[in-house]
């Protein structure tokens, strides 16, 4: 007991310490064996990075760095065409072993190349400045070692949560670098620190290498293809004017920041080289600069990041970093200038330390605030296109920016020399950093201005993303959306686009949605004014009045006056009932009388509510349909308990008119009359009343999750009606209703699960996936693939056993279709799972390429899914897949269920064994040829399907019984007496006669 209690203990602060990081159970492991192989790689680089740099300004200074811009321009492009053709050629594993080995062997022959050089001073630049060169790659070819592992190993929900995790592991590796390298450089001398470095990236190389060896199922043994072109086939690829205009700001952001990085660490490593002129002093800075900025950036990602994102927005973000830059520069000069409060400070000093505070608000900033919001810029752009473009910006773009900067600071640095040659050194040095430090200041400026450049694009596009549906809203920036709406409101758009901008505005924002529509409300159209205040009645607010007001007084519609008028009378707590009177005559339009009773009614005096009573009345009973429909409508302000409610719903209720009907089932809705439920259940087998009762029990919220749950658990129900109480919940959309959905998810087999994960994958912003993850985890969904997996091993070998040779006739071909049928049905459903794992857009390139007659397209099919899946059942379901013989599918599954061959009689059983499991049709088929060959079938599987919901089930049980064992059965037909089927019913009255009549 001691001992379970203590494993117990262990695990409950294990599930505490993930909840704290924000990771799931399964997710763990993966995340920390991604972390440390990142910490330890990024530990031997930024040992290397510190240590080269620090040879590189001995040897070269700081004017030899934009050679290796230039140069590290086109090693990188060529790095990423290398990396590329290894996957395609390799499987991952070989493919990291590979490149583990190529960012730490070098290191040995620079290591030498460095002792040589002693004896040989052009044998030594040449190392130091290829060293200094193949840093940069071992940045890139780490870069993409990483990314390409944790997008194998995660999927894109659970990347969300780990990268963040796994990406700090660089900012710990700056804090155990830093505050290690000066000890290492005291016991080992700096040059060797380059083999400790090798020595680490190995080590790091064999933890990724283990971890590919532990989830091997992530990691194919076949060469990774590049499968964007097959999923493109799947979804258009049209690239619209505002797309256009989103991608050409999106580049320049991602220039303009990678500019700006590269001045900044020239002229940083240029301020090192001209006040530190021993290198071990060099290195030394960089290493406790690095080890205290580790700190700051694990601070900042940690506690500051996400939330300064979240409260300030996605573009006031991606301004702060452009913004400081420029005001610390700006500060840096007009300190250099003025010498403010007459310190003894020169130039030199100055500029020293500006340069030290721009480099340390640069790297904090970018690799903490700039590095959390580059994903949401990506965000807005559609699925099929956005990884190319990503690729296109950061693959292509940063690079040749790389280069083209150094160029431009070569160029620079040549002019300046010509124009300060008068000067000496250290003042020419002094000025040419102080020019590059204005430099810095412009072109942060220019940064900051690209990205409110980008910000005009980015709203508009966002819109048009979630119009589509491609966006969830739980990843945008909404105050940039709500921008996007104001500004679609106010210009010469479509009514249509205008109509999308305020349901939009519904979903994300409704409380406050009359902060924007208010002040338009007179300027839109009469249908936009009218679905508007439907908006703003939501939640009726005193500030909006006046806006109100002044529609009156334009005069418009009737229905948008009944609105105006109640918005009126509900933002107004003081608002007298004698205002509202005069609307009650006769001659008033129904819609706005209606409107005022139903008001008074509520808050009236008693006289008041005795007149509004009375004309209340008069509509409920009028011969008019509209007015009894509007009468329905003011209903929903009288007292629960009133005369009126009491009297009327009933007769209502069986009113001639679906319009009133449904207008009723809503009233209920909202009086929440409990009495009258069963009524909006019933409302749901009608076709004329269906919506309105489904729309009633939405509005229901959590209070109909108890109706509609018992109504979709029960088997008996036609299945439409299920289906419906099932969208209804999905539609209610809280925790308790999804989490009801997720319940029978699990209990649910054949068309019921297909429904159900058909309406969880459509809840919007992926709420029904998460739940499902959250529920049961990324485990739970394997075994819902297994399960299935575990059923077509079944019905494989009943297609065997039950093959031509085995078993002739009619009921048997009946037999076998319907078991080939229910084998698509299973895959159907393996797909519907899968979408709770992968991309959407992936698993349907899959299907369409699988369904295709081609034996092409069905090896693309396979081939996607090749690369998709990380299941460890993947390799069995991907050779099931595969249009071959049943036995050798059944080879396939060996490893899940051998297959044991039986005689169809014995088969028969099996299948009837596992009868809530079967089709409707393959349960009725199996009986019909247990009928007409004559074998018998346990009592336990005959009395079960009496009662089964599906009446030719029932029809072909009774069938069996009269062949089988006519006494039984005529002992068994008062189970079925009073079947709802006709059919059943007249079958059940003729086996009577004919039994009762045979002696």
């Amino acid at each position: 007991m001691k001992s379970s209690k203590g494993v117990r203990n262990k695990g409950d602060w294990r599930q505490q310490l993930l909840k704290v990081v924000n990771l799931r159970p399964e997710e763990g492991e993966r995340t920390f064996l991604m972390f440390a192989f990142y910490t330890i790689t990024s530990v031997g680089l930024l040992w290397l990075e510190q240590c080269t740099i620090a040879l590189f300004l001995e040897r070269f200074g700081a004017e030899g760095l934009p050679l290796i811009y230039v140069a590290s321009a086109l090693m990188g492009s060529g790095l990423g065409f290398i990396y590329s053709w290894l996957q395609n050629n390799f499987p991952l594993k070989q493919v990291f072993i590979v490149i583990a080995l190529l960012m730490s062997l070098p290191l040995l022959l620079f290591r030498t190349g460095l002792e040589l050089g002693t004896t040989n001073g052009v044998l030594v630049l040449i190392t130091v400045f290829t060293l200094r060169l193949w840093m940069d790659a071992e940045e890139i070819l780490n870069d993409l070692n990483s990314q390409v592992a944790a997008n194998q190993l995660f999927n894109i929900r659970e990347i969300k949560r780990t990268y963040p995790i796994i990406s700090s592991g660089l900012l710990v590796g700056d804090v155990v670098s830093g505050f290690s390298l000066p000890i290492l450089i005291i016991f080992i001398g700096l040059k060797n620190v380059i083999f400790a470095a090798s020595l680490m990236i190995l080590l790091g190389g064999g933890v990724l290498l283990y971890l590919s060896n532990r989830y091997k199922q992530a990691f194919p043994d076949t060469p990774v293809r590049e499968l964007d072109e097959l999923q493109t086939n799947y979804s258009s690829r049209r690239t619209g004017g505002t797309l256009r205009r989103y991608i050409i700001p999106l580049f320049s952001f991602f220039i303009l920041g990678e500019l700006l990085f590269l001045l900044v660490e020239f002229q940083y490593l240029g301020e090192l080289e001209r006040v530190y002129p021993n290198t071990d002093e060099i290195a030394g800075f960089l290493g406790i600069f690095s080890g205290f900025l580790g700190i700051c950036e694990l601070a900042t990602q940690w506690f500051v990041s996400s939330r300064a994102v979240e409260r300030l927005g996605v573009f006031v973000a991606a301004m702060f970093l452009p913004v400081s830059l420029s005001i610390l520069g700006f500060m840096t000069i007009f300190f250099d200038v003025t010498n403010l409060g007459g310190f003894d400070i020169d130039s030199a000093q100055v500029l020293f330390f500006g340069v030290i505070v721009l480099k340390f608000f640069d790297e904090l900033l970018r690799y903490t605030l700039i590095a959390g919001i580059e994903p949401f810029l990506f965000q807005p752009l559609p699925a099929e296109i956005r990884s190319d473009v990503q690729t296109q910006v950061q693959g292509i773009a940063e690079p040749l920016s790389t280069g083209l900067t150094g160029l431009g600071i070569l160029s620079t640095v040549w002019i300046l020399e010509r124009v300060l040659g008068g000067m000496s050194e250290e003042a020419a040095r002094v000025t040419q950093g102080g020019i590059f430090v204005v430099a810095i200041v412009i072109f942060s400026m220019v940064w900051a201005a690209s990205a409110l450049l980008l910000r005009q694009s980015y709203v508009s596009l966002l819109v048009q993303s979630a119009e589509n549906g491609r966006l969830g809203f739980g990843s945008v920036d909404l105050k940039a959306f709500k921008r996007a709406i104001i500004d679609s409101l106010d210009q010469e758009t479509p009514d249509e686009d205008k109509r999308s901008c305020i349901q939009l505005l519904e979903r994300i924002d409704l409380p406050n949605a009359g902060e924007l529509l208010a002040p338009r409300l007179v300027k839109l159209s009469p249908s936009l004014q009218l679905l508007s205040m439907k908006a703003m009645l939501s939640y009726p607010k005193p500030d909006y009045l006046n806006y109100v007001q002044r529609l009156i007084e334009t005069k418009p519609s009737l229905d948008v006056l009944a609105l105006a008028l109640r918005y009126i009378w509900l933002a107004q707590p003081e608002l007298e009932t004698h205002t509202l009177k005069p609307y009650l005559n006769e001659r008033v339009d129904a819609m706005v009388r209606g409107t005022a009773a139903g008001l008074i009614l509520r808050r009236g005096t008693v006289d008041d509510r005795k007149e509004a009573t009375a004309t209340l009345e008069r509509m409920l009973t009028s011969n008019r349909e509209k007015d009894r429909v509007i009468g329905v409508q003011a209903l929903q302000e009288a007292d629960e308990a009133s005369d009126l409610s009491q009297f009327y719903i009933p007769v209502l209720l069986q009113d001639e008119s679906a319009r009133v009907r449904c207008a009723l089932l809503e009233a209920i809705a909202a009086k929440s009359l409990t009495d009258y439920y069963p009524s909006l259940l019933k409302g749901l087998y009608y076709r004329s009343t269906r919506d309105a009762a489904k729309q009633a029990l939405v509005k229901l919220g959590d209070g109909a999750i108890l109706l509609l749950g018992a109504v979709a658990e029960d088997i008996h129900k036609p299945d439409f009606i299920r289906q419906q109480a099932w969208s209804a919940l999905a539609e209610i959309g809280t925790e308790g209703a999804i989490a009801t959905l997720v319940q029978h998810l699990l209990t649910s087999w054949g068309t019921s699960r297909r429904n159900l994960l058909r309406i969880l994958l459509k809840i919007p912003g992926d709420q029904g996936i998460e739940a499902v993850l959250e529920q049961i985890g990324r485990s739970g969904v394997e075994a819902l693939i297994e399960q299935e997996l575990f059923l077509l091993t079944q019905i494989l070998s009943a297609e065997l056993d039950f093959s031509p040779e085995a078993i002739a006739g009619r009921e048997a071909d009946l037999l076998r279709d319907s078991l080939i049928g229910m084998q698509s049905d299973i895959l159907d459903r393996c797909f519907l799972v899968m979408k709770l794992l992968y991309p959407f857009s992936a698993i349907q390139a899959a299907i369409l390429n699988l369904n295709s007659d081609s034996e092409v397209s069905i090896a693309l099919g396979l081939e996607i899914l090749d690369n998709t899946l990380d299941i460890p059942q993947k390799q069995a379901l991907l050779r099931v897949m595969e249009r071959r013989p049943t036995r050798d599918r059944l080879n396939d599954l060996n490893d899940l269920m051998p297959y044991e061959p039986l005689p169809p009689n014995e088969r028969l059983r099996r299948l009837l064994d596992l009868r809530h499991f079967l089709s409707d049709w393959t349960l009725a088929c199996c009986f019909h040829l247990a009928r007409e060959q004559r074998w018998a079938v346990s009592r336990e599987a005959t009395l079960v399907g009496l009662r089964h919901p599906s009446s030719f089930v029932r029809e072909s049980i009774l069938a069996y019984l009269k062949a089988a064992s006519p006494r039984t059965c005529l002992e068994l037909l008062p189970i079925l007496k009073n079947d709802p089927d006709p059919l059943v019913a007249a079958q059940v009255d003729h086996l009577k006669m004919e039994l009762n009549s045979t002696p």
